[in-house]
């Protein structure tokens, strides 16, 4: 296995073990401070720094929302993740749970980017079309 299979690895496990734990702690870990998170063609993203990100993922959190992982793929240096969304208007919508896709990027063993899909085809479709 060459290194940057071993980090890949390494990096799914500790964005799982983060997004399992729901600890802000784990979260800021994998965080560049520079990280965006935002809508999949959002030039001007909601979040632009790893306290932003915390901060709205905390507020999630407080109002009830939980996320549990069902996938989690690599594609060179994004992460395709798959999660099981309740507590939130779209899941109360949907029965109590709803799917969501986040697509990540991984520099240098930090999150520098997460966009959010509502589905998978367009989330896969964006980690295929990444060079």
């Amino acid at each position: 296995m060459d290194e940057r299979q071993a980090v890949g690895r390494e990096i799914v496990e500790r964005v799982r073990a983060a997004l399992e734990s729901a600890e802000l702690a784990a979260v800021s870990d994998l965080l560049d401070p520079s990280v965006r998170w935002g809508a999949p063609d959002d030039p001007a993203p909601g979040c632009t720094n790893r306290d932003q990100v915390l901060a709205w993922y905390q507020r999630g959190r407080t109002a009830g929302v939980r996320a549990r992982v069902t996938e989690m793929t690599v594609h060179g240096d994004q992460l395709l993740i798959g999660l099981r969304v309740s507590g939130n208007p779209a899941a109360q919508a949907g029965g109590g749970e709803v799917d969501r896709w986040q697509v990540v990027r991984i520099r240098s063993g930090r999150i520098v980017d997460i966009r959010g899909f509502d589905q998978r085809a367009d989330a896969a479709a964006r980690v295929a079309a990444s060079p």
